[in-house]
């Protein structure tokens, strides 16, 4: 017999607050060592993807006839510059990992026969975080092309390099991980832990809580960037809203059903 020994708990299925941090340091340790092993395999797309995402700045020298340039103002900014570029590329790479982690740290807490759910919330969770950068990356030129564009005719554009990263990097993640937040809520109303009317009453703090999140993922004055980036979120927060009482109305026909096959009386009765 092994010697390691085994996670109790009650007969319920619940963890201790003590396991429950014990689950959540290893999910953070599997999935921290995932995008660092991404990352070091990113260094080789470094320089290409630095290209991609300066283009559009290069491009309003020509295109709006001023000096525009990224700049290093400290020693070590080029060699930070890379390592969150490589880091970016963990994240992304390594997004099956990580979001399967994300989500077996929360399968603890449901039913047995919920933990199915893990392998739809990974196979379309993935996909759609990668498919929310591409979609941010495709977008991303615009964005800048666009806030540039308001500068003055005589000023020159003379961009910090690692401010300029930050906020691609930001922009990037931030709409990779709004398109999975409603594939989230969406799995936990399958789960029957929230229900699409609890979702619905709650949209005023669901908007709250998208302009919070695209707050901290802009900068603090591209109020412009923010609304771009709020919006699509508010219609993904609807659209699983109207999935989860579909799959509420699904499920209530089919419970309705079943108790009149075996004639047991309804709850409100």
């Amino acid at each position: 017999m092994s010697d390691r020994p085994t996670r109790s708990r009650n007969p319920e299925g619940r963890m201790t607050l003590g396991q429950h941090l014990v689950e959540l340091r290893k999910r953070i340790t599997i999935a921290g060592v995932a995008i660092i092993v991404a990352a070091i395999g990113g260094w080789w797309l470094v320089d290409p993807i630095w290209a991609a995402l300066s283009e559009p700045v290069l491009r309003i020298a020509e295109e709006q006839d001023r000096d525009a340039a990224l700049t290093y103002v400290t020693v070590g900014e080029a060699f930070d510059t890379r390592l969150i570029i490589m880091f970016l590329v963990g994240i992304v790479a390594a997004s099956p990992v990580w979001l399967y982690q994300l989500w077996a740290f929360i399968v603890p807490a449901l039913h047995k026969n919920e933990k199915r759910y893990a392998i739809g919330f990974l196979a379309v969770g993935a996909p759609l975080f990668i498919s929310g950068c591409v979609a941010a990356w495709f977008v991303f030129p615009n964005i800048v092309t666009l806030l540039t564009g308001f500068a003055f005719s005589d000023s020159a554009t003379l961009l910090t390099a690692r401010v300029y990263l930050d906020f691609a990097v930001k922009f990037i993640l931030a709409i990779g991980v709004g398109f999975v937040l409603p594939l989230l809520l969406v799995l936990l109303n399958f789960a029957r832990v929230v229900s699409g009317e609890a979702m619905l009453k709650a949209w005023r703090w669901a908007i709250l809580a998208i302009a919070t999140f695209t707050a901290l993922a802009t900068p603090a004055a591209d109020v412009l960037s923010m609304v771009l980036l709020a919006i699509p979120l508010v219609g993904l927060y609807f659209a699983a809203c109207a999935v989860a009482a579909f799959n509420d109305r699904r499920v209530a026909r089919k419970e309705a059903t079943l108790a009149d096959e075996y004639g047991l009386a309804s709850s409100d009765d």
